[in-house]
């Protein structure tokens, strides 16, 4: 039997990035539609290279062949609000960073979205961790929280999403329930609006456990 599981935060309006405004409703038109005012990087989004890298790929040049396929599911719940995630935390795992891989780093952060610390306090990529990712040739980085690097530190910030998007590896931030997946390795699906000259775009990101054929 096949699970698919959603890996994506709700996006609700009044969370950052998200307003959205009622632009008809059944009592004025018979119908209900909305306008969606949507940050690029809002909820579960994808960063695109051009998103920190001025010559690179905008979002709707990105490969989609890298936003679908297998994924290895990498637990490291036990990290500290804050802490770093360095090469060693990954070293275990070796087999699996490798040419085309997609990684799903699981931290159970998303369990502190709408909270205070959610985006000041999560773990987040070191640069040599992102230098080695780089080196290994993976396609796809996916992290549960909002950014792979603090916000409140631009060097860092910078440093990371471009030793990452300059090798065009694919970016999805605040994924959620990656605690749901049983399997070490899921089949991973995100993906994002077609936006031209896109930087970046919520995207719905699923897992699919076992065989959908099934």
């Amino acid at each position: 039997m096949s699970r698919v599981i959603d890996l994506s935060l709700t996006l609700r309006h009044g969370m950052p990035g998200v307003e959205l405004e009622d632009q008809s409703t059944y009592a004025t038109k018979g119908w209900h539609t909305r306008v969606l005012h949507l940050y690029s990087h809002a909820g579960t989004h994808m960063d695109a290279p051009y998103h920190f890298v001025q010559s690179g790929r905008t979002l709707e040049l990105v490969a989609l062949e890298k936003c679908i396929g297998p994924a290895w599911v990498i637990d490291l719940s036990f990290l500290q609000p804050r802490e770093l995630i360095t090469v060693e935390h990954l070293a275990a795992h070796a087999d699996k960073v490798n040419a085309g891989a997609r990684l799903l780093l699981r931290t159970d952060w998303y369990r502190r979205a709408g909270q205070d610390d959610y985006r000041t306090h999560f773990p987040r990529v070191s640069l040599p961790l992102a230098e080695w990712l780089v080196s290994r040739g993976i396609a796809l980085l996916g992290v549960e929280s909002p950014a792979v690097a603090s916000i409140e530190d631009r060097d860092e910030l910078v440093s990371v999403h471009r030793a990452l998007l300059g090798a065009e590896i694919v970016i999805v931030e605040s994924l959620a329930n990656l605690d749901s997946l049983t399997a070490e390795q899921v089949t991973f699906i995100a993906l994002p609006l077609k936006i031209e000259a896109g930087d970046g775009s919520p995207v719905r990101a699923v897992a699919i456990e076992g065989n959908l054929t099934e």
